[in-house]
């Protein structure tokens, strides 16, 4: 059986020699690429925002909105109250596959299996602390 760190480097090396000659988001491969949060009152969630840091917004109805931070995407999904427990840190993969199973190999349990999304698929996991994740990947053109 392949080690964890071997598993690693073998599918980055095949990512990085498949991609090399297209455009892709490669320089973004296992870095945080969006966070979502929840709020009670997207409303007042964008005033707050754009007032204090001038983040950029777009509405997805009554019950969704992204931001741009100039740098950073993330959204604000409504809930009634907050609960503890933080963020849904959404991770980029280049290969959304072979990222569930570095994340397997590593000990993480996938909690939501892939699914699509408009412009993508993506999977939730868990860490050896429970922390729970989402990894992303864009739609393999068909």
């Amino acid at each position: 059986m392949i080690g964890a760190h071997a598993l690693f480097k073998q599918v980055r090396e095949s990512v990085i020699t498949s991609q090399a000659n297209t455009m892709s988001n490669i320089e973004n491969d296992h870095r945080i690429d969006y966070l979502e949060f929840p709020a009670t009152d997207l409303a007042a969630t964008k005033q707050f925002y754009t007032q204090a840091f001038g983040w950029t917004f777009q509405d997805y109805g009554p019950d969704y909105m992204s931001f741009h931070d100039g740098r950073l995407g993330g959204g604000f999904f409504t809930v009634e109250t907050i609960q503890h427990g933080g963020p849904l840190v959404v991770l980029y993969a280049a290969d959304l596959e072979a990222q569930e199973a570095l994340i397997r190999a590593a000990g993480g349990e996938i909690v939501k299996a892939a699914f699509d999304f408009p412009g993508g698929r993506r999977f939730h996991f868990t860490d050896p602390n429970g922390h729970e994740l989402a990894v992303w990947s864009e739609a393999v053109p068909s």
